[in-house]
């Protein structure tokens, strides 16, 4: 493959004008295509076969007249200070209101809250339903901003007016907060290389990959549903991974330039040696995130698929787009110095690198610091023990926002449960009976601990399925609601003797449980997949059964040290208003499964580019020991360098808005830092160490039919004339080295 990989990397270069040229003219079809069939990615979470699914689609099939699948939105009202909504003024303002939104496009009905007693104990807060006749995703921007402003007409006559519901959730749009993760990019690519020119590449081509994939994923948005996620998703990967790539082989480039290569052949043998890391690793990445297919949930399928694919892309522009440019820059790759970064470039071409004394120091005293590296993971990760799933309602949105405003004014003024409806539907078909039924189950549910109020049950035309809507005492996230599910699931077998219907229960609470039991029971196979893939890749990479053994467990290690630091952060506040989370609540039902596949296939990012020159010292002739102390001299500055990029293009997503983007941002950034500083380059040099000679063991009947991939590039140095020596950092004259 290295020897594939060279030639590819030395046409690209010879024929940087059409490579480049075919890159732009794929991204200009492609956005081209993503402008004329692009929609909103709007799918909504769900999981068909679970009980609140099955409920809601008997709902969609019993009640076609019902509003069922239709979008909804809710205007919620208080009254001046010191009035009423009940006062003449005020009741007058509140129905012009309603008349205006009545008259709206695809608006097919509007409540009257003091017909449907929607109005408070106090009188002070009330709620009308606004209910469409077409689906969210059909809801126009006419629509949703007639609803806005007759909310606004309303407010200077001192009537509030707040809106919530789905129909008023606008598309996502990404914060310019999060440009802030790029700059800081720019900023370590900047001191990595020591020349503006250098290292704009890495981000140069970066963007033209996400804007490629990104462009993909909007055209085929108009065949596949995604959900708001997936999009950002893969923003947020592509962009990670797309300048990690394009720094790996830059930087070997600039080695190689340094060690006297014309710039054609430097970036040839680039491509060849760090270009196979780059595809080893790209592949590891793209299996975990594929992976989550096994899952056989939709939803969590697209995410992957888009998050592989951009990744796909990444790999591509990396072995062709890269060389290309290298190409347009020439002897020139290292014009327009940092200033103040000549100095300090020259000094560790001459001096003994931190990587290299921290493998020594490493080394040293393994057990040491194998002992307190999984110490201080094992107490980060005991906040997990806590861990609690569930879906994100608009109480997890930003105070300012008027969808929180109006969850906080029904909380007020109708219990916390008001926000969390259960909704049981009796299916009485088999019975004959659905009045008598729903009686039934009403009064049974009645009795239960956690209910605040039954309302009375609706009967669809057909008079053989009824609608009972349960609010319990406690809020949509907490643990009675939740134990309140189980509760009337548990009523469903005497409910049926009873009566002869079968009830189930949905709404938002009762989904968010099922998508986590489902989720939950997916996860040891969807570990087996992806885990044993990945294990048999990183085998043929490194020709040892000890080293993918060794990833993997440091991975789980960092792994539950991040769940650890995410219900800290996100489930019980700690440090949460530094980073603008505004209310704590359960973790995202889907988080745990997404993280298992995206943080394993970055941490594999780091173990083969790290572990790769290990081997490649260590096939030359190193000792155990020198062959670690190489790797680090030669992968550690660029293993530091993009993990610190790819945690600040994953924190610039904290700074968003979104619930759900700020907890994966946070995690993955977190779970990045902790994987490359604590895991790849604390306890892996360690183990190795610890395990000597017998790191790179692998069975003799097994290395006779393994094929051999070459991943460090060292048939194809050898039939070039570029012969690896291992350097011995323990000389008193340290041999000058390019990259530290």
């Amino acid at each position: 493959m290295a020897t594939f990989l060279y030639r590819l990397g030395r046409g690209a270069f010879e024929h940087r004008g059409k490579v480049l040229t075919a890159w732009v003219l794929v991204l200009l079809v492609v956005g081209a295509l993503a402008g004329a069939f692009s929609k909103n990615a709007d799918a909504q979470l769900s999981i068909p076969g679970v009980e609140s699914v099955t409920a809601t689609e008997l709902l969609q099939e019993r009640f076609p007249s019902g509003g069922v699948g239709g979008a909804e939105a809710r205007m919620v009202f208080e009254a001046p200070d010191g009035a009423q909504l009940s006062d003449p003024a005020v009741r007058a303002t509140l129905l012009e209101v309603l008349a205006e939104v009545r008259s709206g496009d695809q608006v097919a009905a509007v409540s009257d809250p003091f017909e449907a007693g929607a109005i408070s104990a106090d009188g002070t807060i009330g709620y009308a339903t606004v209910a469409y006749d077409v689906a969210v995703d059909a809801l126009t921007d006419g629509s949703r901003n007639g609803l806005v402003a007759a909310a606004e007409g309303a407010q200077g006559d001192g009537l509030r007016v707040e809106l919530g519901g789905e129909a008023t959730q606008a598309e996502a749009h990404q914060s310019a907060a999060e440009a802030i993760g790029v700059l800081v990019a720019l900023l370590v690519l900047a001191v990595t290389f020591g020349s503006l020119l250098a290292a704009g590449l890495p981000l140069l081509t970066a963007m033209i990959g996400v804007g490629v994939g990104m462009a993909g994923t909007l055209a085929l948005s108009s065949v596949v549903e995604l959900t708001s996620t997936a999009p950002t998703l893969g923003l947020m990967v592509g962009l990670a991974v797309g300048i990690d790539y394009a720094l790996f082989i830059s930087m070997r480039h600039k080695q190689n330039m340094a060690d006297g290569m014309d710039p054609q052949e430097s970036a040839a043998m680039a491509v060849g040696t760090a270009g196979s890391a780059v595809v080893f690793a790209g592949a590891t990445v793209m299996i975990a995130l594929a992976g989550l297919t096994v899952v056989g949930i939709s939803f969590l399928t697209t995410m992957g698929l888009v998050a592989a694919g951009m990744v796909g892309v990444a790999v591509l522009v990396a072995l062709t787009l890269v060389p290309a440019l290298l190409g347009f820059a020439g002897e020139r790759f290292s014009r327009w110095p940092v200033p103040g970064m000549r100095t300090r470039q020259a000094k560790l071409a001459t001096t003994e690198s931190t990587g290299s004394r921290w493998a020594k120091a490493v080394t040293k005293r393994p057990a040491a610091f194998l002992v307190a590296s999984v110490i201080g993971l094992g107490i980060l990760a005991v906040p997990a023990l806590d861990l609690e799933l569930g879906l994100p309602d608009e109480g997890n949105l930003n105070s300012e926002t008027t969808q929180r405003q109006a969850y906080d004014l029904l909380a007020d003024g109708f219990g916390p449960g008001f926000n969390g409806p259960l909704t049981v539907v009796v299916d009485a078909a088999a019975s004959g009976n659905a009045e008598q039924a729903a009686t039934a189950t009403a009064t049974a549910i009645a009795g239960l601990d956690d209910v605040a109020a039954v309302s009375p049950a609706v009967l669809n035309a057909a008079g053989d399925t009824a609608i009972i809507t349960v609010f319990p005492d406690s809020g949509p996230a907490e643990t009675d609601t939740k134990d309140l599910v189980g509760s009337i699931r548990d009523l469903q077998s005497e409910i049926t003797d009873a009566t002869g219907a079968e009830a189930f229960v949905t709404g938002n609470t009762a989904l968010g449980i099922d998508i986590s039991d489902k989720l939950t029971g997916a996860l040891p196979l969807f570990l087996l997949v992806v885990v044993g893939l990945s294990l048999i890749l990183l085998t043929l990479a490194f020709r040892s059964i000890l080293v993918p053994l060794k990833a993997t467990a440091g991975f789980l290690l960092s792994l539950a040290a991040t769940f650890g630091a995410l219900v800290a952060v996100f489930q019980w506040g700690w440090l949460a208003e530094l980073i603008g989370v505004q209310s704590t609540g359960p973790i995202i039902s889907f988080l745990p499964i997404l993280l298992v596949g995206l943080l394993f296939g970055l941490a594999m990012d780091y173990e083969v580019f790290l572990v790769s020159r290990m081997r490649e010292d260590y096939v030359h002739g190193a000792t155990p020991e020198e062959s670690i102390v190489g790797g680090f001299r030669h992968g550690a500055r660029v293993v530091t360098a993009a993990a610190l990029i790819m945690a600040a293009v994953f924190a610039g997503f904290i700074l968003g808005d979104d619930a759900t983007i700020k907890s994966i941002g946070f995690a993955l950034a977190f779970g990045v830092l902790l994987d490359a500083f604590v895991v790849r380059m604390t306890i892996v040099p360690a183990v190795m160490a610890l395990l000597g000679h017998k790191a790179w063991w692998l069975p003799a009947w097994l290395d006779r039919i393994m094929p051999d991939v070459d991943i460090e590039g060292a048939k194809l140095e050898r039939d070039h004339g570029h012969t690896h020596h291992p350097v011995d950092d323990s000389s008193s004259d340290p041999v000058p080295q390019p990259v530290s």
